[in-house]
């Protein structure tokens, strides 16, 4: 439809998106709770890890599903100004990053996906950037982040106590209370197992 650009992007969509080495301050989210107090990276600092970034989830295929894109352009999507990653150094250690994902909607079926899939990139490349450590967080906006997050913390420990990554199956990389999971205890007069 002309004059209504698609939230899925289409074959002619390059100027809905910033460019990789530009940082855009409007078009980033606002860093969240699990980055306050730390060094909060902007400007080229920002740009530097987010191309690091792209390059990784490209070859993990982090991939956002819905937009069918690597998921580190959607910090560069100006239909989705407050979707994304925020970074920041640890206050307490600058060789840890924190990492906080902003999803596109607080009910995202791909957040523990996504998630969890940038950890595995992060930290399962961690020769490939400055990092000893990324660490990865949901954005409390999101409806499952506690589950999430506590999913995301023991990867994290996992990691710090054997500096491996564990295996993560299937089932556990669907987003709490979304999937065949979610309606395990339901009888069928409970009705439809729909996020809707």
């Amino acid at each position: 439809m002309a004059g209504f650009p698609s939230p899925f992007g289409d074959a002619d969509d390059g100027d809905l998106f910033d460019e990789y080495d530009e940082f855009v301050p409007g078009h980033v989210p606002t860093p969240g709770p699990f980055l306050d107090g730390h060094r909060v990276l902007t400007d080229e600092e920002h740009v530097h890890f987010h191309e690091v970034t792209r390059d990784l989830f490209e070859e993990r295929t982090v991939y956002d599903m819905t937009f069918d894109y690597n998921l580190a352009r959607l910090n560069l999507d100006s239909r989705h100004k407050t979707a994304g990653y925020r970074y920041a150094e640890e206050a307490d250690d600058p060789a840890v990053l924190r990492a906080e994902f902003t999803p596109t909607t607080k009910f995202c079926p791909q957040t523990n996906t996504l998630t969890v899939g940038s950890f595995r990139a992060w930290n399962g490349l961690s020769e490939r950037h400055e990092y000893d450590l990324v660490r990865v967080r949901a954005a409390p906006m999101h409806q499952n982040s506690e589950s999430i997050n506590e999913r995301l913390a023991e990867l994290e420990e996992e990691y710090r106590s054997t500096g491996e990554i564990g295996h993560v199956d299937d089932e556990e990389m669907r987003s709490p209370g979304m999937g065949r999971t979610a309606g395990a205890d339901r009888t069928s007069s409970d009705g439809p197992n729909a996020p809707f």
